[in-house]
C-alpha cells in the first residue's frame, strides 16, 4: 500500500527527525546519477536545509511517499511568496522499480492537490538525461536539442505535462582552463572598451553592491531563453539578497561573483557565479550568468566566466572541474562555453502543466 505523508523538516541535519529530508536528498543524488549517468549533480543535507528553514521569499513543502512503510520516494513544491503568483515548481524521485507501481503518479497527483491548495496554476519541473542518444528520443516546444526518454519524463508526458525545453549541461575540466581563460579575457576587455569595469567579490555581497546584484539575479527570469515556459519577474532588494547569501553560508557553501558595472550609468550589466560545497575538492557549480540585454554583443560573458574562472583558482584550487546548465537555444552563451573549453556531459529537460 502506498502512503503519502508531509515530509518533516528538521531543525538541524543530523536531527533526531532528519530520517525524511535525509532520505529525500539521498534519493535525489541516486535518481540524478541514474538518469543523467554522470555523478556530478549530488547535494548534501546540510547544504540543501537552510533553504528550506527560510521560507521568506519561497514556499516550500514536501511529501514522502512509503510503500509497506519502506520510504521508496519524495516530492516537493516551491513557489514565491509575491502576490499574484501563478508558476510553482514541482520536483519528484523514485528509483525503479516504483515509476511503475503507483508511486509517481501518486506523487504527481499530491502535488498537483498542494499546488490547488496555494492557488498555483502552472507546474514546472526538470527532468535529468544522459548525453548519449536512445531509440526514444523526445524534442521540446522550441525544437532545439533532443533528450533520450526516462521513467521521469515517461511518467511526466502521462499525466499531460509538455517539454518546453532542453538544457545542456557543460563541463570544463579545471586543469588546463587557466592560460586559455587569460588570454580570452585579456582580449574581451579590450574589445568591451573603457566604459565596463570588472568588480568581484566571494559572498556575503558587500552592501554597496547588494542593488545592483539582486537587479542582475530578478533578471534571470526574464532576460534568458525560456521558450513558453512562464517566468514572472521576482522583486529582488538587497534584503533579499542578503538572506540567499546567509542561506549559501548555513550551508557550508562558498560562491564567487564577478560581475560587470557600466561605468556611464553606474549599473551592473552582467554576472557570473561559482559555487561548491562545504568539500572544497568537490566539483563546482556555475549558477547564474547573464549579460543585460542593452549591454550585449560587448563580450561581457566572456569576461564574468573568465574572469571568475580565474579568480576560483584561489578560491577552490582543487576543484576538478565546473559544471553549468545553458538552454539549447541560448547559442550566444553555448559559443562562450565551447570557445572557453565546456564539453557536454548530461542534459535536462523543463516541463510545463497549467493545471485546470
Amino acid at each position: 500500500m502506498i502512503t503519502i505523508t508531509p515530509m518533516i523538516v528538521p531543525a538541524h541535519a543530523d536531527a533526531a527527525d532528519s530520517t525524511e529530508f535525509r532520505a529525500m536528498v539521498a534519493l535525489g543524488n541516486q535518481a540524478a546519477e541514474l538518469d543523467a549517468g554522470i555523478s556530478d549533480l549530488s547535494d548534501t543535507a546540510e547544504e540543501m536545509l537552510p533553504v528550506w528553514l527560510d521560507q521568506s521569499d519561497r514556499i516550500r513543502r514536501g511529501f514522502i511517499a512509503r510503500c509497506d512503510g519502506e520510504i521508496v520516494g519524495a516530492a516537493s513544491i516551491s513557489t514565491a511568496t509575491e502576490q499574484g503568483t501563478t508558476t510553482a515548481e514541482i520536483e519528484l524521485v523514485f528509483l525503479p522499480p516504483h515509476g511503475e507501481d503507483g508511486v509517481g503518479s501518486a506523487l504527481v497527483e499530491r502535488l498537483e492537490q498542494e499546488a490547488r491548495v496555494l492557488r498555483r496554476s502552472v507546474l514546472q519541473t526538470w527532468t535529468l538525461h544522459p548525453a548519449a542518444h536512445h531509440e526514444r528520443m523526445l524534442t521540446p516546444a522550441t525544437g532545439w536539442g533532443s533528450v533520450a526518454t526516462t521513467a521521469l519524463s515517461d511518467l511526466l508526458d502521462a499525466h499531460g505535462y509538455r517539454l518546453e525545453q532542453v538544457e545542456r549541461n557543460s563541463i570544463l575540466p579545471l586543469d588546463g582552463a587557466v592560460h586559455d581563460a587569460e588570454q580570452r579575457l585579456a582580449e574581451a576587455i579590450a574589445f568591451a572598451g573603457p566604459d565596463y569595469r570588472v568588480v568581484a567579490w566571494t559572498l556575503p555581497t558587500p552592501p554597496e553592491l547588494r542593488a545592483g546584484y539582486g537587479s542582475m539575479i530578478a533578471r534571470m527570469a526574464t532576460d534568458v531563453p525560456s521558450g513558453d515556459l512562464e517566468n514572472a519577474a521576482e522583486t529582488w532588494d538587497e534584503d533579499r539578497v542578503a538572506r540567499r547569501d546567509a542561506t549559501f553560508a548555513a550551508g557550508g557553501q562558498t560562491m564567487s561573483v564577478t560581475a560587470v558595472m557600466h561605468e556611464p550609468s553606474g549599473a551592473m550589466v552582467a554576472f557570473n557565479e561559482l559555487n561548491i560545497s562545504a568539500d572544497l575538492c568537490g566539483v563546482t557549480h556555475q549558477w547564474g550568468t547573464l549579460v543585460v540585454k542593452e549591454h550585449r554583443g560587448r563580450r561581457l560573458g566572456t569576461i564574468v566566466k573568465c574572469a571568475n574562472i580565474l579568480r576560483w583558482r584561489s578560491v577552490a584550487p582543487r576543484s576538478p572541474k565546473i559544471s553549468t546548465f545553458n538552454a539549447e537555444e541560448n547559442r550566444p552563451m553555448l559559443d562562450i562555453n565551447e570557445a572557453i573549453g565546456f564539453v557536454p556531459a548530461s542534459y535536462a529537460g523543463a516541463w510545463q502543466k497549467r493545471l485546470t
